[in-house]
């Protein structure tokens, strides 16, 4: 029975001592966690740190490099928007060139040859737009309508009988067949400008309403003017009215086939040479 119960003691004796050399192994265990634990956070932070710092130059740069874009854009712009002045009055913008160089890139190579200078190349490719929209407006030459193209110019001159009655300035509605069509080549090209001459013979003229030939060819210019402005719509602000009176004859006015080919009005379609290189920059 003594046996016995030294047994029972020795087993619980050996049991007690077992669990706590688990126990105290459980926490040096547990400490060495800890410890792992807390350099883990330490180095969780650290990274973190690093990873804002990282950020933060990251903005930096992207903040750079948005600005160059930016510069970039600002000094592309600037560099486009520069004007290199032409003459006395035209100016071009480096966009411009670049649309002037497309333009002339289909101009006949042998013209193209003889262009010397920054103007002789601005003239054609004015001329050759000029050209271009010119041949879609269907203006035909008949007996009472001369047509001819100078280069960056084109004048049309129609006879007194087609618009006036002898000594009057009201226009009458033979003419709208020639102003329909000149009306819709203006209003196709925003970039041309168009002046009515009026012309008279020599034979001086005086009434209640008309003072003398200047007076005649003035009126006479005004009245076509005001027809395209409101009859044919017209933009005002490409329009010119002129009054030649006698001054410039085509022939001597010594018959009466002669004073009737003096008599007549001048349309001059010309471009607006700054208008002209402005839209032609402005579509890209």
């Amino acid at each position: 029975m003594k046996k016995l119960s030294l047994v029972v003691v020795s087993a619980l004796l050996l049991t007690a001592c077992v669990s706590k050399k688990k126990y105290v192994a459980l926490e040096q265990d547990r400490d060495q966690l800890k410890g792992e634990l807390h350099k883990t956070a330490i180095a969780k932070d650290e990274l973190e740190k690093k990873f804002s710092e990282i950020e933060a130059r990251v903005v930096a740069y992207n903040n750079k490099i948005n600005a160059l874009k930016d510069e970039t854009t600002s000094l592309k712009n600037e560099s486009d928007a520069k004007f290199t002045t032409v003459g006395n009055e035209a100016v071009i913008s480096n966009a411009s060139k670049v649309k002037m160089r497309e333009t002339l890139a289909k101009v006949d190579q042998s013209k193209l040859a003889g262009a010397k200078t920054l103007k002789d190349s601005m003239n054609l490719a004015v001329a050759y737009s000029l050209e271009k929209s010119f041949a879609k407006s269907n203006l035909d030459e008949t007996e009472d309508i001369a047509i001819d193209i100078d280069e960056t110019v084109v004048m049309i001159s129609i006879s007194d009988k087609l618009l006036f009655n002898t000594a009057s300035y009201r226009v009458g509605n033979k003419a709208n067949n020639i102003l329909t069509k000149i009306a819709q080549l203006m209003k196709d090209e925003p970039s041309l400008d168009l002046m009515v001459e009026g012309h008279t013979d020599s034979r001086t003229i005086h009434n209640e309403k008309v003072s003398d030939n200047w007076d005649l060819s003035v009126l006479r210019a005004t009245s076509v003017v005001r027809k395209l402005q409101n009859e044919f719509k017209v933009p005002p602000s490409q329009l010119i009215a002129a009054g030649r009176s006698s001054f410039q004859p085509l022939v001597e006015n010594n018959s009466k086939e002669n004073r009737a080919k003096n008599r007549r009005t001048r349309i001059v379609i010309m471009p607006n040479i700054n208008k002209f290189f402005a839209l032609m920059a402005s579509n890209e």
